[in-house]
């Protein structure tokens, strides 16, 4: 390998980048065919080739190389942008990407990230289907705090820098869905409402609802793409964005609420722009309930349903407290609509997400952690109302079960009202019933007298019975 590393120093930066990328190719490639199975690792000369002529972190200190230009960067990124179209088997480009921008856990890794992030955005720019789908990949197996970088890059290249370049990103969902599933769950990570700089910008905004609302079933694309048997890394972001996007509707009005003050504008508040967010919270938490029957149908199908919760109970309880710190850092009395909005929402959620199975919850769990939230009547009819317990013999948690929050009782009038307590039990026996005593032979009968016939009457010409009496219902 210190042969390979001497010839290319020997070439200019951007050739000997182009070098360190066929050589991944011919090396892995090969690798990947003759041992199917798990993919390949790299060793740690091949690492440092990397670190060294594609990310322009060299070992030896001692060695000044002459660094890229940005003409010579841009020319890089072609490059890689043309290698991975050409590549045809997605293996192999899953594991080149990898091998690439697999974080090492040192110095070199903020390079990898400066070259991820415009590789990247020129894909979405260019509309190269096979990098956004190893950078979704990339984010579903990555730390949230890496993913949360990339996301930012992304937002400031579309959202921020050149505004009117967002429908470029917008059409991106159509040729890559995979990544667009994950770029909304690394968005709803990084704005998280916790302060004004962290709220969805509007365009943002705008444009996940849009996609969200042209196809719901795009929040579970990973979901039900994901093996049941793979395990994600720890620190990784959520399987699917529902968490974060129930965050955004839940604590949406407090945060605005809490904002106004920085959306003031000669004097007045943008209150135009404030309720178009608003009508676009709202369809997106009309959606995320939707989403929620969808994902009921699919656990269903695979005989997942009370077995696997997509929402933690862990994040549940970290949204509650957000909530909960929202509400104090306001004043009830002149917020007070804005606080029964949100937990009308949250209300909303929790009912329709522990009915479909999403959320795997007793309602004890819940009124603990729904203790320090202001009073709210739809969200004490979800934690006050009669659950209906599964026999113990039976066998997991029937989410099923929860809808019922007043469940029908016998009405006295049935012929099977006496028999309610009997059924209620499978396994309860009868007692045997005594026979019926035999009652005595009755005597028959004396016959009885002709009755005389009786007169007619005289006829009237009037009979009061005769009239129709007007119904009068009692007041």
């Amino acid at each position: 390998m210190s042969d390979i590393r001497h010839a290319l120093l020997r070439r200019d930066p951007l050739s000997a980048a182009k070098e360190v990328l066929y050589h991944l190719d011919i090396s892995l490639g090969s690798a990947l065919q003759s041992a199917p199975g798990p993919a390949p690792g790299l060793d740690k000369s091949t690492v440092d080739l990397v670190e060294e002529f594609i990310f322009q972190v060299s070992k030896d200190r001692s060695v000044q190389r002459k660094r890229m230009s940005c003409v010579q960067e841009l020319q890089l990124l072609e490059i890689m942008c043309s290698y991975f179209q050409e590549q045809s088997k997605d293996a192999i480009r899953q594991v080149i990407f990898s091998a690439l921008f697999g974080l090492q856990g040192n110095k070199a890794d903020e390079s990898r990230m400066s070259v991820l992030g415009k590789l990247v955005s020129m894909a979405i720019a260019v509309c190269r289907v096979p990098i956004l789908d190893c950078a979704a990949t990339w984010l579903q197996r990555t730390h949230s705090a890496w993913c949360v970088r990339l996301a930012r890059v992304l937002v400031d290249d579309y959202c921020m820098l050149v505004p009117c370049s967002i429908s470029t990103l917008q059409n991106i969902c159509s040729a890559s869905p995979r990544f667009c599933c994950q770029l909304i769950t690394a968005v709803t990570a990084l704005y998280d409402l916790s302060s004004d700089e962290l709220t969805p910008p509007p365009a943002l905004l705008e444009m996940v609802v849009g996609w969200i609302t042209e196809d719901p079933r795009l929040l579970l694309l990973t979901f039900i793409n994901m093996p049941l048997a793979s395990s994600l890394p720890i620190g990784c972001l959520e399987v699917t964005p529902l968490m974060g996007l129930l965050r955004w509707c839940v604590k949406a009005p407090l945060a605005y609420r809490r904002g106004q003050k920085s959306t003031v504008t000669n004097g007045h508040v943008d209150t135009e722009k404030v309720g178009e967010c608003e009508e676009l919270y709202s369809k997106l938490h009309l959606s995320v309930l939707q989403v929620f029957l969808m994902l009921q149908v699919h656990l269903t199908e695979q005989n997942l349903l009370g077995r696997l919760a997509v929402l933690q109970a862990e994040s549940v309880a970290v949204l509650v407290e957000e909530v909960s710190r929202l509400v104090d850092e306001l004043n009830p009395l002149h917020a007070a609509n804005e606080i029964q909005l949100a937990l009308d929402r949250l209300a909303q959620a929790l009912q329709v997400a522990m009915a479909t199975g999403a959320l795997l919850c007793s309602r004890e769990d819940l009124r603990t952690l729904c203790s320090r939230l202001p009073h709210n009547n739809l969200l004490q009819l979800v934690m006050s109302g009669p659950v209906v317990q599964p026999p113990p013999h039976s066998g997991p948690f029937q989410p099923s079960l929860y809808p019922y929050i007043h469940p029908a009782r016998p009405s006295p009038l049935s012929p099977h009202a006496t028999h309610q307590a009997a059924l209620s039990s499978p396994h309860a026996t009868h007692p045997a019933l005594s026979p019926l005593p035999t009652h005595p032979a009755l005597s028959p009968h004396r016959s009885l007298t002709p009755h005389t016939a009786h007169s007619p009457l005289p006829p009237h010409t009037f009979h009061p019975a005769a009239m129709a009496f007007p119904y009068r219902p009692i007041r």
